[in-house]
């Protein structure tokens, strides 16, 4: 066969084996990303249905998986010794509210109040009287926010974050400082709690509802460019006057003087005495505020940096939430150093994972879940962060540690804002391994914090939207 004939023979069996793979192809059905008829077989089969699948199946039926998943030996390891903590009061109770962050940063105050004026064991601030402000300063927030915001579209994903989260009863730290430092405390016994400041959901709701209106009302008053800048603040307080009406009616309204009865540690008399709840603040729990900082665990972002969050602050004139950002081997040598000094700090952590409800013990050996459902759960803490699987949810008291002979944690506790009947005696232990995978949150007085820690909270913040994952508001 001469050259030439090959070639036309070559090019005509490409052809051919062209249209039959065109063809082949094209036989073929289309896959549209929809669970196929031989997808849902090959699904039941890996089910498989054998005997011991379905007797499994049969008990699963009727019982939360986090019940079978129980790992019995580990329950019966529970240990609540611990070589150093600081001796706590009395447990308290947010009840349904979202106010842990209150609750812990006023337990950190109320420990160090009873130990320096010898006051009764179970004397308490009042979250009511704090959480009446932080409702109106967060309704504040809001609409000035509006006011400020109002040349941006209502699609505009600032504008869009801040109407569906005009308020909350949720927050951090730098609430309870901006709070207490713009308004004071008061004796729990002067402004009790309600039903609406331990069942917030109603009350929040309404308040919301009626925030999103006004801020309408704002950016409609604004886009007249004849209204002047005084008129939008003189109906913006107006608002807020309503608000504070339903505030009152729902909470009590707060004292503007009170007199208190000191009683010490045996209940006696010790003084009987007229003040402001700023000049009660002043005497029994004047704290330095500037002298706290927050530090965090998060393994999505760089280390040794300092950042902050937008709009995350109770009050407008006040701070946003900063923290620097840490690793678990710095953060934990500055915890015990606290500990070992008898001071409490706040705590924040994803409280609800691999947590015994029944002995309060937090702890990756508590549930066996792999063997119960017959396949792994693999991600790291960074890659559970970053896919929404994990997150700061609830903050409370650090308070205990317990060392190995070489100074080493073995175990941690928190005092739980949840009563005293909740965990072991009101408060929650966590193994070391777990406050490594699950801890986020700690804030620190300046003297544990070693100096070259220190002089990193010195840098300009990055500054993250309000909308990161990570910063939800602790309940």
């Amino acid at each position: 066969m001469t050259k030439k004939y090959l070639a036309l023979a070559l090019g005509a069996m490409l052809v051919c084996g062209g249209a039959m793979a065109q063809k082949k192809k094209q036989a073929q059905p289309e896959y549209n990303g929809g669970i196929t008829p031989e997808m849902m077989q090959q699904m039941k089969k890996g089910f498989g249905g054998n005997a011991s699948d379905k007797a499994l199946r049969n008990i699963m039926v009727n019982q939360s998986p986090a019940k079978l998943a129980m790992n019995y030996e580990n329950a019966t390891k529970f240990d609540s010794h611990f070589s150093n903590r600081v001796v706590s009061k009395a447990v308290t109770d947010q009840k349904s509210s979202g106010r842990c962050w209150m609750f812990t940063g006023m337990n950190v105050l109320r420990n160090q109040a009873i130990r320096k004026h010898h006051l009764p064991a179970d004397f308490q601030f009042s979250q009511a009287y704090l959480f009446f402000y932080d409702q109106l300063e967060k309704s504040n927030l809001f609409l000035q926010a509006m006011i400020d915001t109002y040349q941006k579209p209502l699609d505009d994903q600032e504008v869009q974050w801040l109407f569906k989260n005009p308020i909350g009863d949720g927050g951090q730290f730098t609430g309870v400082a901006n709070l207490i430092s713009k308004y004071g405390l008061v004796p729990a016994d002067v402004m009790p709690e309600t039903y609406n400041t331990n069942n917030t959901s109603s009350i929040s709701n309404l308040i919301a509802l009626k925030l999103r209106e006004d801020g309408l009302e704002l950016r409609r008053l604004e886009a007249n460019k004849y209204v002047l800048p005084s008129e939008l603040q003189k109906k913006k307080t107006e608002m807020l006057t309503e608000i504070y009406r339903m505030l009152a009616l729902t909470m009590g309204e707060p004292p503007a003087q009170f007199t208190w009865q000191q009683k010490d540690a045996k209940g006696e008399i010790v003084e009987t005495a007229t003040y402001t709840p700023k000049e009660f603040y002043e005497k029994f729990a004047k704290t330095d505020f500037s002298k706290y900082y927050m530090v965090m665990n998060d393994p999505t972002r760089e280390y040794y940096k300092v950042y902050e969050i937008q709009y995350d602050r109770h009050v407008y004139d006040g701070q946003n939430w900063r923290y620097l950002n840490l690793p678990m081997e710095d953060i934990a040598p500055m915890c015990i150093a606290s500990i070992k000094d008898s001071t409490m700090m706040y705590f924040s952590c994803d409280v609800g994972k691999f947590l015994n409800r029944d002995n309060g013990l937090m702890d990756m050996n508590n549930f066996d879940y792999e063997s119960l459902m017959g396949t792994t759960f693999g991600m790291d803490k960074k890659q559970r962060v970053a896919t929404f699987a994990s997150g700061s949810s609830h903050a409370m008291t650090l308070c205990a540690v317990d060392l190995d002979k070489d100074g080493k944690p073995l175990k941690w506790m928190v005092e739980n804002s949840w009563g005293p009947n909740y965990g072991w005696q009101g408060n929650l232990i966590m193994t070391n391994d777990w406050f490594n995978e699950y801890m986020f949150r700690v804030v620190l007085e300046e003297k544990y914090i070693p100096a070259n820690i220190l002089s990193l909270m010195k840098q300009e913040p990055i500054m993250l939207p309000a909308w990161d994952p990570m910063f939800a508001p602790e309940e």
